[in-house]
C-alpha cells in the first residue's frame, strides 16, 4: 500500500529480460515493494547505487511501458509502514488504465492538466475524488465523457516529473480504492435488491 506522495525521482539504468534496474540512493531490502510511476514492483536485486525490480508479462501490458526505458526518470515511492502518515490517499500500485496528456495550461497559481482516459476508468472517477497519475496522488477538478482535468499547485508541479510532461505522453492511472471497491460490489448486486441502508453499509465498511 502507498500514499501517492513521491519519495524520489530516480533514473532508470537498464531494462532487459523483464528486469528493471534503477539508480537511486534509496536502499530497500530484497522483497520490498516499490511503486515506480505508480506500478507496484518487487525488489529482486541490489547493486551499488541502486536496485533491481521484476516486471511480469501482465504488468508490462498494463502500464505505459515506454516510460521505463533506460535513462528515463521515474517517480518512486516505497510501501507505507504502519506508523507512516497518510498525506495523499490509499494507493495500491495497481495500474487500471493508461491515459494520454491532452493539454497542459498554466492558470493563475496552478497548472491545469487534461488527461484523456478509457471509458472504464472514467466510470470510476467522481468530481473532487482522488486518483493516482504516474503514482502521484491528485484530486479531480473536472470530468467529462472522454477526459478528466487536474489543477496542480506549483509545488507538486515542480517536485514531480509533471514539469517535463508534454501533450501526447501516456501515463499510468489508478482509480480510488474506495470507489473501485464499491463499484465492483454494486456491479455484482442487482440494483433492485439494494436499499440506501445497504449502500451506507457498503461505504462505511471501507
Amino acid at each position: 500500500m502507498f500514499s501517492g506522495v513521491i519519495h524520489q525521482i530516480a533514473l532508470i539504468k537498464a531494462f532487459s529480460h523483464n528486469v528493471l534496474e534503477i539508480l537511486s540512493p534509496y536502499c530497500p531490502k530484497l522483497g520490498d515493494s516499490i511503486a515506480v510511476n505508480g506500478a507496484c514492483l518487487t525488489v529482486i536485486g541490489l547493486f551499488k547505487g541502486g536496485f533491481a525490480l521484476e516486471l511480469s508479462a501482465h504488468t508490462q501490458t498494463q502500464i505505459a511501458l515506454e516510460n521505463y526505458s533506460p535513462h528515463a526518470r521515474v517517480h518512486i515511492e516505497p510501501a507505507l509502514k504502519l506508523n507512516d502518515r497518510l498525506d495523499g490517499h490509499f494507493v495500491q500500485g495497481h495500474v487500471d488504465g493508461i491515459g494520454t496528456i491532452a493539454a497542459i495550461k498554466p492558470d493563475a497559481n496552478q497548472v491545469c492538466v487534461q488527461v484523456q482516459a478509457p471509458r472504464h476508468f472514467l466510470q470510476l472517477c467522481i468530481p473532487k475524488g482522488s486518483i493516482a497519475l504516474d503514482g502521484v496522488s491528485l484530486t479531480l477538478s473536472a470530468l467529462d465523457t472522454q477526459s478528466f482535468s487536474l489543477s496542480i499547485i506549483p509545488y507538486t508541479f515542480e517536485n514531480t516529473l509533471f514539469s517535463s510532461y508534454k501533450k501526447g505522453r501516456r501515463v499510468n492511472l489508478e482509480s480510488d480504492l474506495l470507489v473501485r471497491s464499491v463499484a465492483h460490489l454494486l456491479g455484482k448486486t442487482p440494483r433492485s435488491a439494494l436499499s440506501w441502508r445497504d449502500v451506507d453499509a457498503i461505504v462505511m465498511g471501507y
